[in-house]
Order: structure tokens, then C-alpha cells, then sequence
């Protein structure tokens, strides 16, 4: 047993190290969330200009191709350690080897935006990610942080990123907590994420950048019916979730035997222009936000979601650079909006669980879809997102898009043999 004294000297340094702890994070989580911010409100500002130009001129669909080679070119030549994005910054949390190169900055950010400007099926999330884990590694050298540090630079970077283009904080900081390792979550990141998202989400609205808005769900009893229901959709979601990181994955591999890069996206802008001028360059092409919009208003075609998510797996499959999330979210919604005529639920309500279900089984992030879903939707169907968000987490296997998930908690226990193994490797 501890001596009185020393017992005393316990309970003091305890709050003071905490304190310390805060503070220390505080202000190196707001340096964090202010570039990340600042880079995120640049971006969507830019992306913005992007889809209304080449909505404005459908021709610039058919420089796709070229676009391809000027991506694959620019990532052969200068950044050729960068290209393998989101999954070099989880490595890099996994087991730390070098500080990721600010050039992966400009290059994502020109990459998505170049994929957008020519009509590519992309998302955003995957550039914004790229950009705060990058600038929040840059601590590391600017601040003299010590390497056990960097961890959580880089999981509050990809947290403040997250959080930021899509003006969702808690989501974005959970997401940063829950992407690396699936079926865990890093408690020593907690408060370096929080406080990065929230910082780089005050920041980007402060520079007047604004987000898509959604319909707030009302609210709805639960019972066994529609119970029933929200089981099923969220095993449709979670296999649809499954199906679209198999296939993009897969035609990744296709692409890769091409022997020189800068032609991979180049072969795949041709088929994905071809494909757009036959379903609809506008509707099908860049973020697809207006279709997002327009699930929830009434039930879509059923081969909208289909689409999307061939044109997007072969879009980033060839080469292409951007995100998954916002591509996963049309998906989803459109999905779900579909599945409103057979079955009784609100078409509102169908869209937002595809919108959360969808991304939750394909990045893994269960708990990080449904704080998005309280956040964009609000709480009164919380249950509802809740569940979809779940059960496609569950239907979705041992498979994402992220292929350096690392396995911290099998999902089922017949799978425990894979625990501690890649996503990329099983």
C-alpha cells in the first residue's frame, strides 16, 4: 500500500497531467483543424465552380481521356508514393515509416478536381482526408512532436477532413477513430480527433462555406413490421456496400496490368465516357447531389443506384482520383428510395438508411454513420439509422473500400482467425 504522501502526490498529478494533456491537444488540434478547414473550404469552393462548369458544358465530358493521362501522369512521375491515398495514411498509423509528403496535397486536390471537372463519377471525402492527415503530419517536423505522437496527428488530420466537407463533427471525428481498425476504436485519440473536427468544421463554415441539406425524418413508431424491414434493407445495404468494394477493388486489379500507369486511366476514361453519354452525364457524373436530393423526395428508378455504382468503381478502379463516400451516399439513397414501393416505410426515411447503411458496410464505420445520420437527418428516426447502419456493417464482411483496414475484432467469431490481418490480404 501507497504511503499518505504519496497517494497525495497521485491524485495531484493526475488532473495535472490531464490538464496539461487538454491543453497541449487544444492547441495543437486547432492547428489541425485550421488547415484542414481552410483546405477543405478552398476545395469545395473549388469543386463547386468545377461541377457547374462542366454542367454547363457537356462536350468536356469527351477530354475524360485526357484528363486520365495528365492524373496518371502527374501521380507517375511526382507522386508515385502518394497514389495509393487513404490506404498509405492508415499504414502509416499501422506501422509508422515515413512522414507523408506535403506534395499529396496538390496532387489529390488537383487529381479530384480534374476527375470532376470531365464528368468522372468521384466523391470528395477521399480528398479531404488525403489533405488533413498530410498538413497534420507536417506537425510532426514543424512543432519537434515525438513519433508516438504522429499516430494521432494523423487519425485527428483524417478526422478534421472528414468532418469538415461534410459539416458533420462527430461523425468526422468517430470516423477518424473508427477507420483503421475495424471492429475498435483508438481511446487515446479521442480528444486530438473531437477537437480537430470540430475546429476544421467551424473553420470551413466560417470562410462561408455552406453544406448540402437534408430533410429532417419524422418521427416513427417502431414496431415488429418495420422492424422486419430495417433488418432486411440493412442486409441489402451491406451487400451492396460489399459489391461495390469487390468490384472496384477488382477492376483496380484489371487496370493494374497495364503496364505503364498514365494509360490506366486513360483506357478507363473512354469507358467511362462512353458509359455516360448512353445513362446521362449530368445525372450520373461528379458528386450526384441533386439525384441524393431527389431520393428522398419520391422513389427513384431501381437501376439508378446500379449505375452509380459501376460507374463509379470503374471511374476510381482506372485511376481516377476523388472519394467513395458521397458516391456511396447516392448508392445508398437511391436504393432505398427504389425499395419505397414494396415496401412500408417512408421513401424519406429508406433513403437516409441506404444514405448511412451503404457507406457504413463499405468503409466499416458503423458508428460513425450513425452520428452522420443524426447529424444530417436528426434524432427522431435515430433508431432506424441506427440499425441499417449495423446490420450493413455486419452483411458487409471482411471487405471495404479501404483495403489497410486492419482486422482489430472479427465480425462474426467463426471469422476470429482473421483479427490482425489487412482487409487487402484476406
Amino acid at each position: 500500500m501507497l504511503p499518505p504522501f504519496a497517494l497525495a502526490r497521485l491524485r495531484v498529478s493526475h488532473p495535472t497531467a490531464t490538464l496539461l494533456f487538454l491543453l497541449r491537444w487544444l492547441l495543437i488540434g486547432s492547428l489541425i483543424g485550421a488547415l484542414a478547414g481552410t483546405a477543405s473550404a478552398g476545395f469545395l469552393v473549388a469543386l463547386d465552380w468545377a461541377t457547374r462548369w462542366r454542367e454547363a458544358h457537356p462536350w468536356a465530358l469527351a477530354l475524360l481521356p485526357a484528363a486520365g493521362l495528365l492524373i496518371g501522369g502527374a501521380y507517375h512521375y511526382v507522386g508515385n508514393r502518394v497514389v495509393r491515398g487513404n490506404n498509405l495514411i492508415l499504414d502509416e498509423i499501422h506501422r509508422p515509416s515515413q512522414q507523408l509528403p506535403l506534395r499529396m496535397v496538390p496532387l489529390v486536390l488537383g487529381g479530384t478536381l480534374a476527375t470532376h471537372l470531365f464528368g468522372g463519377s468521384a466523391g470528395r471525402e477521399g480528398t479531404a482526408v488525403q489533405m488533413g492527415a498530410a498538413l497534420a503530419d507536417q506537425l510532426t517536423r514543424w512543432l519537434g512532436l515525438r513519433p508516438r505522437d504522429r499516430r494521432l496527428l494523423l487519425v485527428a488530420g483524417m478526422s478534421a477532413g472528414f468532418a469538415s466537407v461534410f459539416g458533420t463533427p462527430l461523425a468526422g471525428a468517430v470516423f477518424g477513430l473508427e477507420v483503421f481498425l475495424l471492429g475498435s476504436i483508438r481511446y487515446d485519440a479521442v480528444l486530438p480527433s473531437f477537437l480537430a473536427a470540430v475546429v476544421a468544421d467551424f473553420v470551413t463554415r466560417a470562410w462561408g462555406v455552406g453544406h448540402t441539406h437534408y430533410p429532417t425524418l419524422a418521427e416513427l413508431p417502431l414496431t415488429p413490421l418495420l422492424l422486419g424491414c430495417t433488418l432486411l434493407v440493412g442486409a441489402l445495404f451491406g451487400l451492396t456496400a460489399r459489391a461495390f468494394a469487390t468490384l472496384t477493388h477488382g477492376l483496380s486489379r484489371v487496370f493494374g496490368r497495364i503496364a505503364y500507369s498514365p494509360l490506366r486511366p486513360v483506357v478507363g476514361g473512354v469507358l467511362v465516357a462512353g458509359l455516360l453519354w448512353v445513362v446521362g452525364p449530368v445525372r450520373f457524373g461528379g458528386l450526384g447531389i441533386p439525384v441524393i436530393v431527389e431520393a428522398f423526395q419520391h422513389p427513384l428508378a431501381p437501376t439508378d443506384w446500379a449505375w452509380k455504382l459501376a460507374l463509379t468503381a470503374l471511374t476510381l478502379g482506372c485511376g481516377f482520383k476523388g472519394g467513395e463516400v458521397t458516391p456511396l451516399f447516392f448508392i445508398g439513397a437511391a436504393l432505398g428510395s427504389a425499395l419505397a414501393v414494396v415496401l412500408p416505410l417512408p421513401v424519406a426515411l429508406l433513403a437516409a438508411m441506404g444514405f448511412v447503411g451503404v457507406f457504413a458496410g463499405a468503409a466499416n464505420t458503423p458508428l460513425a454513420c450513425t452520428l452522420m445520420g443524426l447529424e444530417l437527418f436528426g434524432s427522431h428516426a435515430a433508431v432506424y439509422l441506427a440499425l441499417a447502419s449495423v446490420v450493413a456493417y455486419l452483411f458487409s464482411g471482411h471487405h471495404g473500400i479501404y483495403s489497410s483496414q486492419v482486422v482489430g475484432q472479427a465480425k462474426h467469431l467463426r471469422f476470429g482467425r482473421q483479427q490482425g490481418q489487412r482487409l487487402g490480404d484476406l
